[in-house]
C-alpha cells in the first residue's frame, strides 16, 4: 500500500487522481484541424501564470533543463558572456551547461542558503563598460537550500547599472506555487516545467519568452533544431507542432490550469504559504535550521533543513523510505550527508503535511536524533488549527 503514500521531494509532485484521469486519453491526430482548440487555450492560460501580457509562451517534450539549453542557444552566439551567480545545485548545473556550450561564464560564488546577490550583480553590470554581457542568469527558486530569491530586486540592480542585457530566471520550482510577475520584473526569458507546481508528470519544459529575447533571436548563432523557439511558434500560430507533440502532456497542462484558476492563483500561493509555514514552525520545535540563512529567504516551496553535528542526512531519508515508505528530499552538492529536504508544493494539504512531519519525525527517532518525538507534528497542528486566511490579491 506504500504506493498511496504521498512524496514529499521537491519535485516530481503528487499527481491529483483529476490529472491523472486527463492524461489518460487515446491518441489524436496533432495535425487535425481542431487541435489548435486544444493547444491555443493552454498557452493562453499559461500566460496568466506568468503574468505576462507581452511574453510569448513556447513550450518543448523536455524537462527544466532542456529549457535552460533552448533560453540560451535560440538568443547567444559562441563566445558571448553571461553572468550568474553560483549558490546552490540548480544554478551550478545552468553555469554547466552554458560553459558546454561555449559562452563565457562570469560566477560570483556564493554561499549556499544566501540568495541572488543583486548588490554584486550591480557592481559587475556597472564595471562591464563595453556591455560585454549579453544575459543576467537567476535561479528564483534554489531547491538544493530552500532559499527563494527576489527577482525585482536583480532587475533593480541592472536598471541602476544602466546594462541592457538580458534577464533570464529560472522558475521550475517556483511558477505556479508563489506569486510571480514575468512583465512588471522585467524578466526576458522565464524557463519552468511540468512537474513541480503544475502537478503533471515530467516531460514539457514551459518558457515565457519577451519580445526583447525574440529580437535577439536575430543575431544569436548558437546552434539549435528541436529547441528552435522560431519553429516552435511558427507551427503553434498554425494551431500544430513542428514534431510529434507529447499530447497526454498538453491535455493534463489543460486541466492543471483549469484546478489552479478554480482555486484562485491568490489561493494557490496562500495555501503554499501556509503549508510551508507549517513546516518550519516544525523545524523550530525540533530544534533544527533551516539552510535558508534569513526568513527574507524562505521558500513557500521546499525547506531544506540541517542535520545535526554526527549525524547523516542521506541515513535518515533512506530509512523514512525504507520503514514508512515515504520519500523526502536529499542533500544535493554541498548538502549532502548534512542536510534533508521537504517538499511542500503542488498537490497538498495540511492534512497531507502532517503526515509527512509525523514520518519524518518517526524517523529521527529510529535513529535516535536528539528530538522529541511529535513536537515538530504538535507545532505545525497548532499552527494548521488556525483559520486560513483569505487570499490577498496579487498587485498584478
Amino acid at each position: 500500500m506504500s504506493d498511496q503514500n504521498p512524496v514529499f521531494i521537491p519535485g516530481p509532485t503528487n499527481i491529483p487522481d483529476r490529472l491523472r484521469r486527463a492524461m489518460q486519453v487515446q491518441t489524436r491526430d496533432h495535425r487535425a484541424p481542431d487541435f489548435v482548440e486544444t493547444l491555443a487555450p493552454v498557452l493562453e492560460g499559461i500566460k496568466k501564470v506568468l503574468n505576462t501580457t507581452d511574453g510569448h509562451v513556447v513550450t518543448f517534450p523536455s524537462t527544466g533543463t532542456g529549457g535552460w539549453e533552448a533560453a540560451i542557444s535560440n538568443t547567444l552566439s559562441p563566445g558571448d558572456k553571461v553572468l550568474v551567480a553560483r549558490y546552490g545545485m540548480f544554478s551550478h548545473r545552468w553555469i554547466d551547461l552554458c560553459q558546454r556550450h561555449g559562452l563565457d561564464v562570469e560566477i560570483i560564488e556564493t554561499a549556499w542558503g544566501a540568495g541572488a546577490p543583486a548588490d554584486r550583480f550591480e557592481e559587475a553590470l556597472r564595471a562591464d563598460v563595453d556591455h560585454r554581457i549579453k544575459a543576467v542568469l537567476v535561479t528564483h527558486n534554489e531547491t538544493a537550500t530552500g532559499v527563494l530569491s527576489n527577482i525585482a530586486s536583480v532587475r533593480g540592480a541592472m536598471e541602476a547599472a544602466g546594462h541592457p542585457a538580458l534577464l533570464f530566471v529560472d522558475a521550475v520550482s517556483s511558477l505556479a506555487s508563489v506569486p510571480f510577475h514575468m512583465d512588471e520584473w522585467g524578466i526576458d526569458i522565464v524557463v519552468s516545467g511540468s512537474q513541480k507546481g503544475f502537478m503533471l508528470t515530467t516531460g514539457m519544459a514551459i518558457l515565457g519568452v519577451s519580445p526583447k529575447a525574440l529580437a535577439a533571436m536575430e543575431t544569436a548563432r548558437l546552434p539549435r533544431t528541436f529547441f528552435d523557439f522560431r519553429d516552435m511558434m511558427g507551427a503553434n500560430a498554425k494551431g500544430g507542432f513542428p514534431y510529434t507533440p507529447p499530447l497526454q502532456l498538453i491535455y493534463g497542462l489543460s486541466e492543471s490550469l483549469n484546478m489552479l484558476f478554480e482555486e484562485g492563483l491568490d489561493s494557490v500561493y496562500a495555501r503554499h504559504h501556509r503549508l510551508a509555514e507549517g513546516v518550519r514552525r516544525a523545524v523550530a520545535a525540533w530544534g533544527l535550521n533551516l539552510v535558508a540563512q534569513s526568513p527574507d529567504l524562505y521558500s513557500d516551496t521546499v525547506s531544506a533543513i540541517y542535520v545535526p553535528d554526527g549525524f547523516d542526512s542521506n541515513k535518515l531519508t533512506d530509512h523514512a523510505f525504507h520503514a514508512f515508505g515515504v520519500s523526502f528530499g536529499i542533500g544535493l552538492g554541498e548538502m549532502n550527508g548534512r542536510a534533508f529536504r521537504i517538499g511542500h508544493l503542488g498537490s497538498l494539504t495540511d492534512v497531507m503535511v502532517l503526515s509527512g512531519l509525523a514520518t519524518i519525525e518517526m524517523a529521527m527517532a529510529d535513529l535516535n536524533y536528539p528530538i522529541r518525538l511529535g513536537s515538530g507534528v504538535a507545532a505545525a497542528q497548532e499552527y494548521f488549527r488556525q483559520p486560513a486566511r483569505p487570499a490577498a490579491k496579487s498587485a498584478a
